[in-house]
């Protein structure tokens, strides 16, 4: 009898917020509009069709940092290679004790590397705050800039392992007060940041693998990507 292959079960998870001009952003103008500039009815082809345009910040909803957004003459978001942007995923979650000025520390990596072993190394670590549980509510999403974030600390300990990026669920991985340090930190290491990750609490801790598509815009710094995770499993 022919054995059998086994095959992969493969499950997507969505990472991304669906974006509206209501959602919220870093000055409470998300800058984003979709207008209708030719309508089915208004077509005078056989066939109708509805024609938009989309005006846009680029850093809004679910979106990617490229280096060049703080380090002047970094890689910019279309020369960033797609071997960077289909990466195993690690999920820190942080959520049971994330209050909004709570930021991620170097024992709660540690923690994580007790339990699950150094494997950070390649990987796209999600920060999981459960701060999206706010997405709804744009002003308290935004909390005047108060949200949990991530420590110097913390993201020196990351970039010693050689994580190949990082993600949160709030606006950035660092609070205006602290002054963007972690933003340099990933930037000039040539790591990439997605911010205002959605659905991160579905995510296996380990095991998931991200596939993140930016706008391919030339010259861009910031660009709104389509996240998709997805966990492999195997057909018995």
């Amino acid at each position: 009898m022919q054995k059998l292959i086994s095959l992969p079960v493969i499950t997507l998870i969505d990472l991304t917020h669906t974006l509206t001009p209501e959602i919220p952003s870093w000055d409470g103008d998300t800058g984003f509009a979709i207008d209708t500039k030719l309508d089915y009815e208004d077509c005078d082809s056989e066939i109708k069709f509805r024609v938009q345009q989309i005006k846009m910040h680029a850093g809004i909803g679910t979106h990617m940092d490229a280096p060049a957004h703080c380090v002047p003459d970094g890689a910019t978001i279309e020369s960033i290679g797609i071997d960077k942007l289909f990466l195993p995923c690690i999920k820190i979650d942080i959520s049971s004790k994330a209050n909004a000025s709570y930021s991620l520390t170097v024992a709660d990596l540690e923690n994580f590397e007790v339990n699950h072993g150094q494997c950070l190394a390649g990987t796209f670590v999600i920060v999981h705050t459960g701060w999206d549980q706010h997405w709804q509510n744009p002003a308290r999403y935004q909390n005047n800039y108060i949200f949990p974030s991530i420590s110097k600390e913390a993201a020196e300990l990351l970039i010693a392992r050689n994580v190949a990026g990082v993600g949160i669920d709030t606006l950035s991985p660092d609070r205006p007060s602290d002054g963007f340090i972690v933003h340099k930190l990933f930037l000039e290491n040539n790591k990439i940041i997605i911010e205002n990750i959605a659905n991160a609490t579905l995510l296996p801790v380990i095991g998931s693998y991200i596939l993140a598509m930016p706008l391919k815009i030339k010259g861009a710094t910031e660009a709104p990507v389509r996240l998709i995770a997805m966990v492999f499993e195997r057909k018995c």
